[in-house]
C-alpha cells in the first residue's frame, strides 16, 4: 500500500511539474506552446495555423498517434509530446538470475521506469502485473544469451536491454510507450 501511494504521489508531482513547466513556458512567448489545446482553436490563419491543425488531427487519434505524431511533425511536435509524457515507476525492482552450468552465478537487479504518453497512464497502473511479466520474460531471455547480463557495464549491453524490453512491451501495449529508462542497475555474484 505504501508503495502504491508513493507511486501515485510521484505521478501527481510529475504531472503538476509538467503543467507548471508548460504554463511558465507559455508565458515566455515560445511558439512551440501554441500547439497546446488551449491555443489551437485561437490560431487565426497563415502557415502556422495549418501546421497546428495537422498536429491537432494527430493528437485527436489519442492512443494511436502519440509517438507517430512526433515522427510526422517537426520539432514543435516533439515539444508538444514531451509535455504530455509521464514516467511510470514500478513498485519494485526486477531481479534476474544469471545462470552458468545450471547454477545461479549472479543476480542482476534492474530498476526500470517507462516513459509513456499521459493518455495511457491509468492503464499502466492496472496492467502492471502483465507488463512486469513481459519485461521479466525479456530479461530472462537476455540472461540466457550468455553475454548481455553477464557484461552489464558495457554500453552495448545497456542499449540491448533497453531496446529488447521496449520492443517486447510494444507487443503488449502497441501505442503510448515511448522509452524504457534504466534508472539503476546492479549485479551481485552468488
Amino acid at each position: 500500500m505504501k508503495n502504491i501511494i508513493s507511486a501515485v504521489v510521484a505521478v501527481v508531482c510529475i504531472i503538476v511539474g509538467g503543467v507548471a513547466g508548460n504554463f511558465l513556458k507559455g508565458g515566455s512567448g515560445g511558439h512551440e506552446t501554441a500547439g497546446k489545446a488551449e491555443a489551437k482553436p485561437a490560431e487565426g490563419g497563415g502557415h502556422g495555423a495549418k501546421e497546428e491543425h495537422g498536429k491537432k488531427e494527430d493528437h485527436g487519434s489519442a492512443d494511436k498517434g502519440g509517438h507517430g505524431a512526433e515522427k510526422k511533425s517537426g520539432h514543435g511536435a516533439k515539444a508538444e509530446s514531451s509535455g504530455n509524457a509521464i514516467y511510470f515507476k514500478f513498485t519494485r525492482e526486477f531481479v534476474i538470475p544469471v545462470m552458468k552450468d545450471s547454477k545461479v552465478e549472479s543476480l542482476v537487479i534492474l530498476n526500470l521506469n517507462l516513459e509513456a504518453d499521459e493518455s495511457i497512464s491509468s492503464s499502466l497502473f492496472s496492467m502492471e502485473p502483465k507488463i512486469r511479466d513481459n519485461i521479466m520474460t525479456t530479461l530472462i531471455e537476455l540472461s540466457n544469451d550468455g553475454h548481455t547480463l553477464v557484461n552489464i557495464s558495457e554500453v552495448e549491453s545497456y542499449e540491448t536491454i533497453r531496446t529488447m524490453v521496449l520492443m517486447n512491451l510494444q507487443k503488449v501495449i502497441p501505442h503510448g510507450i515511448r522509452n524504457v529508462l534504466i534508472v539503476d542497475i546492479g549485479k551481485q555474484n552468488v
